[in-house]
């Protein structure tokens, strides 16, 4: 993994974490968020072929399947949190039916501060998320999918379930 990836992670888990504790979550649940960061891009920089093989996934998009990858590799080895694998499975296109782990993971992927893009804006919003999660949440999903249209990439069924969910 590159000392850029691991960077990223690191303050994908913090911002997680500051969140935990400003919303005073039970210990469970922030240390479900806490490995949700630590874990969601564990196979970002995998070879194709790898998470192709892990995932048995021949159709989908090989930029997706690395939360895939990382969610089934986490379960085989014994990880039962649903949320948390849910999390990192869907953490790049979204996930209608997430806990707050998903939605929390989604959000910090986005808002977490080394991005060059947006500081300000996406500064404000992970500074609400303690104030108004739900509000920040549906405001981080209209973002991404505004970006995803704007460059004319795949807008993914799940992310317009979730959008749907959410409106």
């Amino acid at each position: 993994m590159s000392d850029k990836r691991l960077a990223h992670i690191d303050r994908v888990t913090e911002l997680l974490a500051s969140w935990t504790t400003q919303l005073g979550l039970p210990d469970a649940e922030a240390a479900e968020w806490k490995d949700a960061g630590r874990w969601h891009d564990a196979l970002r920089d995998a070879p194709e072929s790898d998470l192709r093989a892990i995932t048995r996934d021949e159709a989908r998009h090989a930029r997706i399947l690395h939360g895939h990858a990382a969610a089934l590799l986490l379960e085989k080895d014994g990880e039962s949190r649903r949320n948390l694998l849910d999390a990192i499975k869907w953490h790049t296109t979204g996930c209608a039916t997430w806990s707050r782990t998903g939605r929390a993971l989604y959000m910090a992927d986005y808002l977490e501060p080394g991005r060059e893009f947006l500081q300000d804006e996406r500064g404000f919003l992970a500074r609400q998320v303690p104030l108004d999660f739900d509000g920040v949440f549906r405001e981080v999903v209209r973002h991404r999918i505004d970006w995803t249209v704007r460059e004319g990439r795949v807008l993914y069924d799940e992310t317009v379930e979730l959008w749907n969910s959410i409106r």
